[in-house]
């Protein structure tokens, strides 16, 4: 290896971390700090590195490497989650792009071939910022965080086939069949090799280097994997980093995935720095202090044109209006694959460098902006919110008709659970209560869920639940209790204050992924929040303490001072709003409990005053649940009957006594 390679590595990484430093000091983006880099350090900036072929290198490495990471990661099972959305949004999303950035671009006097390939170059999203973003902010598994997944998805699929055009646009018009027979027989070949190397070839050589138990032998076999296939690709004529990407998809069919991805996650990040700094390095800061008004106002066009593609999508899906905007910002900038595309049409003489440069103007600016407006997007949401669109698209198009039938039965509900959000948690939530004849009803933002789970009978209803109106039609003010079961934190905050406004007395449960985002739900009117990271470290403990034979009911004491401890210190912030659960910790040795009746208990048929709980036992009858009604405090000639429910009121010995008694 050359010295001045090596310098040139240590170069850019020294100077990244002071840039990242300045980054986190001002809360920049590291994407950004990551650009910043390769303008700075490159041949047209401050030129510490010169070597024009160590930056195509770097360029080449960082794409290959970081292209194969997201083919690993990618499955193509993953797909039939959200195939729908994949295949109407996606497809919806590339095709309107190409055909407006296209017809811009071919109406401003280009060739046809260039307005394609710049078409093709508008069309594509950043995966690696947008999910990053997604993941920072706990969105993933949002409406608009699964929207704009399955966007990205079709957007990394739709390369492959654009990277096979590139060569026929280049073409002649004398080498038209030529063409076309040379690009049917390159798709067959790659076909070919995806199944035969996904289903044979390398699931066996990673058998063979899983059974020698040494992970150097792994992971070199993974990286000649990758490399193998990337020269493979090169030679007939496509690209080194569509070879890397579709490497990455070939291990992922595997059942050695999770291991190579676990192999290849310590370097992802080293990766992805080494793209964006190569991307950085490639632009001239010259070109762009010629022409800063032109490129400015064409990134801030190409923002426009995307985001208002991009937020059309979910509008055609159905939708609401808080999913439409967010998704419409989530993917308003230029992608990875883009300057895979861009390169590959400026060497095939479909771009010019003037244009080059231009659109790696464009490119940049579009990225560093891209995790800001996204940053921006929930209080863009509440401010379309307030704009005056009709309540169609505020709460979204999509089976109207299941909204309105749902609605409809929903109209008797009285003293009901109100569900929001059909995930695991949901679902939980929702069996428990059918279990218990709790009445109930769901409301859901998916609308294929919707669609799903109407026909198996659930009582679910399409809405966004941020939004009053939905609320007051599922008649939360005679609700009992709200269940918030949604992974979005922003929507869950916006979903507990508008609850509140509507009804004072709702009890208000409300999950959350972090323990630090418990106090402002509960300052927005939560009656309780359950922290998924605090119950994990009870479940673990709990185990932990099982498998050392402690006694049951000590772990149940531990657990219930455990969680006392923890949650008081957060209910003081809801004094407005005392709890049931505040009740219990408030008193010493006193335990609440519900029993029910079994159906050979001596109890069945007396009265309240026969039975005599507070005299013989010490224990208060707090109510009574029979079926769907509630019986507070229930006077001394009320008889008890089969299955009735029980709230108890004592110390913990006496209700135990009371326990057994009506089980029979």
């Amino acid at each position: 290896m050359h010295t001045t390679f090596l310098s040139s590595i240590v170069v850019i990484f020294g100077l990244s971390i002071v840039v990242l430093f300045a980054c986190y000091r001002f809360k920049v983006p590291a994407v950004v700090g990551f650009l910043i880099t390769g303008i700075l350090a490159g041949p047209h900036g401050l030129r510490l590195v010169n070597e024009s072929q160590n930056v195509e290198a770097l360029s080449q490495l960082g794409v290959v490497l970081l292209l194969f990471t997201i083919g690993i990661e990618f499955s193509l099972k993953s797909l039939l989650s959200i195939k729908k959305t994949v295949l109407v949004g996606g497809s919806l999303q590339v095709v309107l792009t190409i055909a407006a950035a296209g017809l811009m671009v071919f109406g401003a006097g280009r060739g046809l071939s260039e307005s394609i390939l710049l078409g093709f170059l508008l069309s594509l999203s950043s995966t690696a910022i947008v999910l990053k973003r997604l993941q920072e902010k706990a969105e993933v598994e949002s409406p608009h965080g699964r929207t704009s997944l399955a966007i990205l998805i079709f957007q990394d699929l739709i390369v492959v086939p654009m990277m096979l055009v590139l060569p026929f646009l280049s073409g002649t018009g004398a080498h038209l069949g030529r063409s076309v027979m040379v690009l049917i027989a390159k798709l067959v070949i790659i076909g070919v090799m995806l199944a035969v190397g996904s289903k044979w070839i390398i699931p066996r050589i990673l058998f063979y280097a899983a059974k020698t138990r040494s992970r150097e032998i792994f992971l070199l076999s993974i990286i000649v994997i990758c490399c193998s296939i990337a020269w493979f690709t090169s030679s007939l004529g496509l690209s080194l980093a569509l070879g890397a990407f579709m490497a990455g998809l070939i291990i992922s069919e595997s059942e050695y995935s999770y291991q190579a991805l676990s192999s290849i996650v310590p370097f992802r990040d080293v990766f992805t720095s080494i793209f964006f700094i190569s991307i950085g390095m490639l632009f001239d800061v010259g070109h762009f202090f010629h022409n800063p008004v032109q490129i400015a106002l064409l990134a801030v066009g190409v923002i426009v044109l995307k985001g208002l593609i991009g937020a059309f999508v979910p509008i055609v899906l159905g939708f609401p209006l808080r999913t439409i905007v967010l998704t419409g910002l989530a993917i308003a900038q230029v992608g990875e694959f883009s300057f895979i595309l861009l390169q590959t049409g400026l060497d095939m003489h479909l771009v010019d460098f003037k244009t080059y440069q231009t659109f790696l103007g464009v490119s940049i600016i579009t990225m560093a902006a891209a995790p800001f407006i996204m940053g921006w997007g929930n209080a863009v949401a509440d401010f379309a919110l307030k704009l005056p669109f009709p309540r169609r698209i505020k709460a979204g198009l999509a089976r109207r008709e299941n909204s309105v039938q749902n609605l409809a039965e929903a109209a008797a509900l009285r003293d009901h659970l109100i569900i929001i959000g059909y995930g695991i948690n949901g679902r939980n939530v929702a069996k428990a209560a059918l279990v218990a004849s709790i009445p109930y009803c769901i409301l859901e933002m998916n609308p294929e869920t919707v669609q799903r789970e109407k026909a198996n009978g659930e009582p679910i209803i399409y809405g966004d639940a941020t939004q009053p109106e939905v609320l007051t039609h599922v008649h939360l003010k005679s609700a009992r209790v709200v269940v918030v079961a949604i992974p979005d934190p922003v929507a869950t905050r916006r979903i507990i204050e508008v609850a509140r406004q509507i009804s004072p007395i709702v009890h208000i449960i409300a999950r959350t992924r972090f323990f630090q985002e418990m106090e402002p739900l509960y300052a927005l009117g939560a009656s309780e929040v359950i922290p998924e990271e605090f119950e994990t470290s009870v479940e673990i403990f709990t185990r932990v303490l099982m498998k050392y034979l402690v006694p049951r009911e000590k772990i149940e004491e531990f657990i219930t001072e455990v969680r006392s401890d923890a949650y008081q210190m957060f209910r003081s912030l809801s004094k407005q709003h005392p709890t049931f659960t505040d009740l219990r910790s408030a008193l010493v040795n006193v335990q609440i409990i519900t029993v029910r009746i079994g159906p050979h208990a001596p109890v069945v048929g007396k009265s309240l005053s026969e039975i005599d709980l507070r005299k013989k036992f010490g224990v208060t009858l707090l109510a009574i649940r029979r079926g769907a009604e509630v019986m507070s405090n229930p006077s001394g000639d009320t008889c008890l009957c089969e299955n009735d429910a029980l709230v108890l009121l004592g110390k913990p010995e006496a209700v135990q006594e009371v326990e057994l008694l009506v089980k029979g």
